[in-house]
């Protein structure tokens, strides 16, 4: 699954650490999620998206759409 959280967490500046404090994960956790390596859970993707105040949709992208 393809996502934009690198380029958002860089927009605010924030490091990983900073990005998984404020979604209650750890820093490994975000990594894997910026690199495509684990689609995160439905509470998590609402939890990105409240914290950006975006859709899902904008932040998480289907690889196969």
């Amino acid at each position: 699954m393809k996502n934009r959280l690198k380029v958002l967490r860089a927009e605010k500046d924030w490091t990983q650490a900073q990005l998984a404090m404020e979604l209650d994960v750890s820093r490994q956790t975000v990594n894997a999620l910026e690199k495509g390596k684990f689609d995160p859970s439905l509470p998590l993707a609402f939890k990105a998206a409240r914290l950006f105040g975006l859709s899902i949709e904008e932040i998480f992208q289907d690889d196969a759409a």
